[in-house]
């Protein structure tokens, strides 16, 4: 299949781009989605963060106390290599067993931190960066999470700069304060056709599926 990475920093819109290429065909598999179902009650990585961090840092239901969790890699980054190492395995073998069972028109791989990891270039064909300036960032994500500008501002600083999204970016998708959802959506609809008109010329003989437009 064709394949997309679909990155941009927190509070950039990145989920809701993803629901428009999903609602017109794609196949959409969001890590960070995989992630939160992992550490929710009876998420199977529940036991092994309980047994590398201890009992403080799951919460009374049962999930992963993410407030608890954040404050300690902040202060211990040994801590979020020892996270890394139980989530990032379980992530791709559920990311890899997704792919395998998708039949959408193109497939779009939603992962916040695809610039970071480095390990993505090989693995899509494109890379689409939702773009948005950091003080609409620090707006939206207080708006919805009341997280502080001071801890925003943490989350911010291990995510990639602007620059260097924007430098890894085959198409650009921008979000910033001043773009209405009708813009938004337009910007959307003129990559997925450009990646529908791509992905189709890959199909042999017109067969298998084809992207609407």
């Amino acid at each position: 299949m064709y394949k997309i990475g679909l990155t941009g920093g927190i509070g950039s819109g990145k989920s809701r781009v993803a629901d428009f290429f999903q609602s017109w065909g794609a196949s959409v598999i969001d890590t960070d989605a995989i992630a939160h179902s992992l550490t929710a009650p009876g998420g199977q990585a529940i036991e092994p963060i309980r047994r590398q961090f201890g009992d403080a840092l799951v919460a009374p239901d049962g999930s992963l106390d993410r407030a608890a969790m954040r404050e300690l890699v902040f202060r211990d980054p040994g801590a979020r290599l020892r996270l890394e190492a139980i989530l990032h395995p379980m992530i791709s073998e559920v990311t890899q067993r997704r792919a395998c069972e998708a039949d959408g028109c193109y497939l779009v791989f939603v992962v916040p931190l695809l610039v970071e990891s480095g390990r993505w270039r090989d693995r899509v064909d494109r890379i689409c960066v939702v773009d948005c300036d950091p003080a609409t960032q620090v707006a939206r994500v207080q708006a919805r999470s009341g997280l502080t500008p001071e801890a925003i501002a943490r989350i911010m600083s291990v995510q990639a700069s602007r620059e260097a999204r924007l430098a890894a970016a085959d198409d650009i998708v921008l979000n910033d304060g001043r773009t209405s959802l009708d813009d938004l959506e337009a910007q959307a609809r003129a990559v997925h056709d450009k990646w529908c008109a791509q992905a189709n010329r890959l199909r042999a003989g017109g067969h298998g599926n084809t992207c609407s437009s």
